[in-house]
């Protein structure tokens, strides 16, 4: 969970950067808009934004800002991933994580969104430029940086148990697998490997060394020839019929 908060703060600072270069990135979006001809339907996607700077943006300063933008989206793609494999979980965390992945989906609309208080993206735009072209995309990363934190507070308040790594589950599985023959027979009926208890290990070294016993002494037997097989004969005594006689 530190790890994931610390992200979390890197992100943050990069795009406190990027927010304060905000009249350049919708000045580069005026100038790949133009340079597409598409200068009537508003910015409504992540992949949009792509395809303006691999086909149209045509000087320095435009890429560059950009590509920041679409590296900070990278970026939190990269955390949804994270946070979905950090722990399974419980209703209200998976819907926030399922906010967030549509968020940072490539092709989701986000012409809708609106950064609210405290934000004030929205606010550094014309009411022209708010409503009909880049109001969605100067929302989307605020938006997004708050739902993860969300998460992370309702994440916190989960059971200690329910935090364990998946990637940690994993490796408890394949350890198992990996357990010496005699033990690897631990295996349920749907083929996964059940968990070895430190009393099951005992019991089956205490099996194992009186296995080993029993052969050591019928290999003593054989090497007796005749004789041997005279002091097997009296000790396992006269053969019992079952029933209610056999002992």
């Amino acid at each position: 969970m530190n790890e994931i908060k610390e992200s979390l703060r890197n992100i943050e600072q990069t795009y406190k950067i990027f927010q304060q270069q905000q009249f350049t990135f919708i000045a580069a979006l005026e100038h790949v808009r133009e340079n597409a001809h598409d200068k009537i339907k508003p910015v409504s996607s992540i992949g949009q934004v792509q395809t303006y700077m691999d086909h149209y943006c045509n000087n320095t300063t435009d890429k560059r800002i950009l590509l920041m933008f679409l590296n900070i989206c990278c970026e939190l793609h990269k955390l949804c991933q994270r946070l979905e494999s950090l722990h399974p979980g419980n209703a209200t965390t998976n819907a926030i994580l399922e906010k967030c992945k549509m968020y940072v989906s490539h092709s989701n609309d986000l012409s809708g969104l609106r950064a609210k208080y405290p934000h004030d993206v929205v606010n550094h735009l014309s009411c022209d430029e708010a409503r009909n072209h880049y109001g969605g995309v100067v929302s989307l990363i605020p938006i997004v940086l708050d739902c993860m934190k969300e998460w992370v507070a309702h994440t916190e308040k989960l059971p200690r148990n329910m935090l364990q790594s998946v990637s940690a589950r994993k490796a408890a599985i394949l350890q198992q697998i990996n357990l010496p023959t005699r033990i690897k027979k631990g295996f349920d009926l749907s083929g996964r490997p059940t968990f070895v208890t430190e009393a099951c290990q005992t019991k089956l070294s205490l099996v194992d060394r009186a296995q080993k016993r029993e052969n050591r002494r019928a290999a003593k037997i054989k090497q007796m020839g005749g004789l041997g097989r005279a002091i097997q004969k009296f000790l396992d005594g006269p053969w019992k019929p079952p029933g209610k006689n056999a002992f």
